[in-house]
C-alpha cells in the first residue's frame, strides 16, 4: 500500500528470518511509477489492502511483474482466480463445505425479501464479489427495513453475494488457518469487538493463537488438497455453520493478514517456504 497508517502491517517480522537465508528484503507499494521490477529475483504480494478499488489496475501490475521475468508469489494466475470471490461457488462444486451464497447481479427489495425466505434466517449478509477490508459489507434484519437502505443504494446496479449471517462469528468466532509453501504454519481465531460483526483489527477485532480442531484441519488440508497448486501462502477462513459443521467463507491467496505475531515461529516457517520454493523453480 501507498499509505498503510491504520492498518495492522506485522509483514516486518518476516524480514529477519529472510535476511538470515540470504535474501534482501525491500518493500515496495505496488502503485510506484515506473518500478523496473525485473531488477528483485522475487516478488512477494503482501498487504496490497487497497487494490480492490482498482482491481484491473492491480492486476496489469501483476502480469507487468511476471512479464518483466521475475518470480511473482502467490503467481498471477492464482490471484485471477481469486480475485472475485465466485471461486467460493467452484469449490463447492468441487464438494469443499462452503457458507451457502447466492450470486446476484444487482439488488432491489424483492430480491433481499425473497432472500430471507431462501435461507430461512432473520439475518443476511451482503458483500462485494471483490473486495477487502470488510468495505461495502453490510448486516440486515428481516424486520428492519431501515438497515436495507445502504446496501441497496450501492448494489443497485453492482454484483454481489448474500450469506446468511453466521451467529458464530460472534460467539465463537472465525478461524483462520495457514498454509506456507502448502503445508499447515499456524492457526488463530478473530473476534469482533462488541456490537459489531467485523473481525479485522481495522474494525477492532481481536486474534489469537488457537489449536482448531480436528474437522477444521481436515477442512483445511481438504481444500489445500483441492487447489493443487504451488503456493507461498494461504490463509482458510472457517466458520461453525448453525448445525455445528464448518465451512469456508473466505479463501485468502492475494494478501491475506498473516498474524505472525501469533506465532513466534510463523515468520521463519515463511521464509523459509520461500526460499525452498523459489530456489526449486
Amino acid at each position: 500500500m501507498e499509505d498503510p497508517s491504520g492498518f495492522v502491517v506485522e509483514d516486518e517480522l518476516a524480514v529477519g528470518p529472510l535476511e538470515k537465508l540470504g535474501w534482501n528484503v525491500q518493500s515496495v507499494p505496488w502503485t510506484a511509477d515506473g518500478m523496473d521490477w525485473s531488477r528483485f529475483d522475487v516478488v512477494v504480494i503482501r498487504s496490497t489492502w487497497d487494490y480492490q478499488k482498482t482491481p484491473e489496475l492491480f492486476l496489469t501490475t501483476l502480469a507487468g511483474i511476471e512479464s518483466s521475468g521475475t518470480r511473482l508469489f502467490n503467481p498471477l494466475s492464482i490471484c485471477q482466480w481469486n480475485l472475485h470471490k465466485s471461486y467460493l461457488r467452484e469449490l463447492s462444486g468441487k464438494g469443499i463445505p462452503v457458507v451457502p451464497t447466492i450470486w446476484p447481479c444487482h439488488l432491489d427489495g424483492n430480491i433481499l425479501a425473497g432472500t430471507f425466505d431462501d435461507f430461512r434466517c432473520d439475518r443476511i449478509i451482503v458483500k462485494p464479489v471483490i473486495g477487502a477490508n470488510a468495505d461495502d459489507t453490510y448486516v440486515l434484519q428481516r424486520d428492519d427495513s431501515r438497515t436495507w437502505e445502504i446496501a441497496l443504494q450501492v448494489f443497485r446496479d453492482r454484483p454481489l453475494m448474500i450469506q446468511p449471517f453466521v451467529d458464530s462469528v460472534i460467539g465463537t468466532g472465525e478461524y483462520s488457518l495457514f498454509y506456507f509453501g502448502n503445508q499447515y504454519s499456524h492457526a488463530v481465531i478473530k473476534n469482533p469487538r462488541e456490537g459489531d460483526f467485523r473481525v479485522q483489527e481495522e474494525h477492532g477485532g481481536t486474534a489469537r493463537a488457537v489449536q482448531p480442531p480436528d474437522e477444521l484441519l481436515g477442512v483445511g488440508e481438504q481444500i489445500m488438497t483441492t487447489l493443487g497448486s504451488d503456493l507461498l501462502y494461504a490463509r482458510v477462513d472457517l466458520v461453525t455453520l448453525a448445525d455445528g459443521s464448518p465451512a469456508l467463507i473466505e479463501l485468502e491467496l492475494i494478501e491475506p493478514s498473516l498474524h505472525f505475531s501469533c506465532d513466534p515461529k510463523s515468520p521463519s516457517r515463511f521464509a523459509k517456504a520461500l526460499n525452498e520454493i523459489a530456489n526449486r523453480l
